[in-house]
């Protein structure tokens, strides 16, 4: 058995080209265009590569990108009064700080205090509150980008067995919620799991979002399994190279024999998520104004 590749990179342009449509149908009945603001505190390289990138597909998809761009020694009360602007601005419907901050900031005071229904990263204790519960809220865009994955490759997910491995608030957590309100019957495994290998070997969905290049092997998994590797980690250089390659959370060679399905990296998950963010923003824009987006457009 090889492994049919799960093309995340093609489904995530065919997804910003369904939002970048349904935005112009947006600005027509809105009389102006989705916004987001993004914010950047200090010079982080990575985040700065980050930051960019949405700016451009913001702009791709037919949506008003706000970027600010503060000093590393930005206040926390400098930047929670920035968020309280934002919250405010009508223009805005959804706010993103881009993440890690800098260690002096308070994160979680950062994420506290953007409102609920412009915190399209899903991050906001109220969103998990309303995921958990089945309410209407903002699911963070790596799980929910990940389900879209899943959706499209299995069609009805009811009664099928899934392993997520990996804990955090932003993706193990609601991935697990999101699985479970799909009757999947989840399991959550970490680095305190007994017998791990055995575990996953019963799932027939395996997301593994646990930061420890390749730690997935091939005979961790059920034949036929459907795999989603949400990491991404860079390997030091090899002889004669100055630049690591980047790997996943999974064997992805072994895996390849085993699986039914698998997302490469890159090429997965990754492209998902900024797809995801300007999902988000677009129906945040459409709720701020009180109109119905079309069922099925995006």
């Amino acid at each position: 058995m090889t492994a049919e590749v799960i093309d995340g990179k093609a489904f995530a342009a065919q997804l910003r080209e369904r939002v970048g449509v349904q935005a112009s149908k947006f600005e027509e009945q809105a009389g102006r265009k989705a916004g987001l603001a993004v914010v950047l505190v200090g010079e982080d390289p990575a985040s700065q590569v980050y930051v960019r990138s949405k700016h451009k597909a913001t702009v791709a998809a037919n949506m008003e990108s706000f970027e600010h761009r503060l000093p590393a020694d930005t206040s926390d009360a400098d930047l929670l009064a920035l968020v309280e602007r934002l919250n405010n601005d009508a223009a805005v419907d959804g706010i993103l700080v881009q993440l890690p901050l800098p260690g002096h900031l308070n994160e979680q005071a950062v994420i506290a205090a953007i409102s609920p229904d412009k915190d399209v990263d899903g991050f906001h204790v109220i969103n998990a509150g309303r995921l958990a519960v089945g309410q209407t809220g903002f699911v963070p865009c790596t799980p929910l980008g990940c389900m879209m994955l899943l959706a499209d490759r299995l069609g009805d997910l009811s009664g099928l067995e899934a392993v997520v491995i990996g804990r955090s608030n932003i993706v193990g957590k609601p991935m697990a919620q999101l699985l479970l309100d799909a009757n999947a019957t989840v399991t959550i495994a970490h680095s305190r799991t007994k017998d791990l290998p055995g575990v996953v070997r019963r799932a027939d969905i395996v997301v593994a979002a646990v930061g420890r290049p390749e730690m997935v092997k091939g005979d961790w998994l059920k034949d036929g399994a459907t795999i989603i590797d949400v990491g991404i980690n860079r390997l030091p250089p090899e002889p004669g190279s100055d630049k690591g390659r980047l790997v996943g959370d999974v064997d992805y060679a072994a895996a390849q024999n085993v699986a039914s399905a698998i997302t490469p990296v890159p090429g997965g998950v990754g492209p998902m998520t900024i797809a995801v963010l300007l999902r988000n923003t677009l129906v945040a824009a459409h709720r701020n104004e009180g109109l119905d987006l079309p069922e099925g457009a995006l």
